[in-house]
């Protein structure tokens, strides 16, 4: 399946006992070998929600949340008839995600950002709004967010390229973040839209990144560069976030089934 490009193997493992290992993993996410995904999610029962997922990267990782993701397995749980309505609870590692299927959209309470910095975690006191650090050669002003995983998010003018590859690598596993962190590279267009880049922790550059979205837009209205509804240009397609007063953090877009198959892994 695939979340505005963002795709995932995801595979039915009801009692939790597919106990996939990380070469396992790495092998199925290979694109050349394997099948190819950015990461695999598992499909389980829980005794705190309807269902329970479980992410992992394509480095074979575990994920604490992944905002392309969840709208894929909403549509999955749906599909297969593992759930009855639209509108679902999902056990997560970040907690419980209630996606709501409206039509060929899934929309999601992403639940409340994190602000604070030793919970995000990054190695710095208080909320990290727009502090200055050095990367290499790199001077940047840092905005760090965790949206039940962490998130470091740059701003860059629109005239200017975004080096996504030579930075993000670099940020994910310096040691101001001690879980290592997912990257955004953003660019107003104005206060109702942003283009976005992501490097992925665990999976490097994906075409999209919702959680990452997510924190994009919370990072733009922490600072005053746009309103709290924004419209975010992803590589693989467009998500529509909205940060509500309540300070729950909503995120709406597409996902869809490519294929179905099996691959023996003995």
């Amino acid at each position: 399946m695939q979340g505005l490009g963002n795709d995932f193997i995801l595979v039915d493992d009801p009692d939790g006992t597919l106990n996939l290992h990380p070469e396992q993993i790495r092998f199925l996410c290979d694109r050349h070998f394997g099948i190819g995904a950015d990461g695999i999610i598992t499909v389980e029962e829980s005794e705190r929600a309807d269902l329970k997922m479980r992410i992992f990267n394509s480095d074979g990782s575990e994920a604490e949340m992944c905002g392309n993701g969840i709208r894929c397995f909403a549509i999955y749980a749906l599909d297969r008839g593992l759930v009855q309505n639209n509108e679902m609870s999902v056990e997560t590692l970040a907690g419980i995600m209630r996606p709501r299927i409206t039509g060929d959209r899934v929309i999601v309470d992403m639940g409340t950002p994190e602000l604070s910095g030793p919970l995000i975690p990054v190695d710095l006191p208080g909320k990290v709004v727009d502090h200055q650090v050095v990367f290499g050669e790199h001077r940047v002003l840092i905005t760090c967010i965790s949206m039940g995983n962490p998130h470091c998010v740059i701003f860059y003018p629109l005239d200017q390229n975004l080096p996504v590859e030579e930075l993000g690598p670099v940020i994910e596993i310096d040691p101001l973040f001690p879980e290592k962190t997912n990257v955004e590279f953003i660019q107003i267009i104005s206060r109702k839209e942003i283009n976005f880049q992501v490097w992925e922790r665990g999976a490097g550059r994906t075409l999209a990144c919702g959680t990452g979205a997510c924190a994009a837009v919370v990072a733009g209205a922490l600072t005053d560069r746009t309103g709290r509804k924004v419209l975010v240009h992803l590589p693989g397609g467009d998500l529509l976030v909205e940060w509500k007063e309540d300070n729950h953090v909503f995120m709406s877009g597409s996902a869809a089934t490519v294929f179905n198959g099996e691959i023996n892994l003995d």
